[in-house]
């Protein structure tokens, strides 16, 4: 299973970005996806998640501002975040259900190697 994250950078508050996830060695379309941030000195926070039927659900706070999405035939699954804040600066990580059932995000979940977003004047 892979699963590699792209997409992060700079940007000014107020400003956007559009995270990929792109995903090979299992069967996409059949698990949920999540995101999941870690800014530096704090611990890992959960985003938002997607089930394989499109169920979304966000983290206050971020709720409004991100939207996850996937493509099944691309395998890859996305994060749109828009109108961003300082305290959104963190290493963004996608990451995979360990069960087909399961879509309540936790620290068992597989996840990428990470991309940075920096969000500064």
């Amino acid at each position: 299973v892979q699963l590699v994250e792209s997409g992060g950078g700079l940007v000014q508050p107020g400003g956007s970005l559009r995270l990929s996830c792109a995903t090979s060695g299992f069967t996409f379309n059949n698990f949920a996806m999540a995101w999941a941030r870690q800014a530096s000195g704090k611990g890992l926070e959960w985003v938002s998640t997607i089930s394989w039927q499109g169920d979304t659900t966000y983290s206050d706070s971020v709720k409004g501002r991100f939207t996850i999405s996937r493509d099944d035939a691309r395998k890859t699954v996305y994060l749109q975040m828009n109108n961003l804040k300082l305290e959104d600066t963190a290493v963004y990580y996608c990451a995979k259900s360990p069960h087909v059932a399961m879509v309540q995000y936790n620290i068992a979940w597989l996840q990428g190697q990470g991309t940075q977003v920096t969000v500064s004047s």
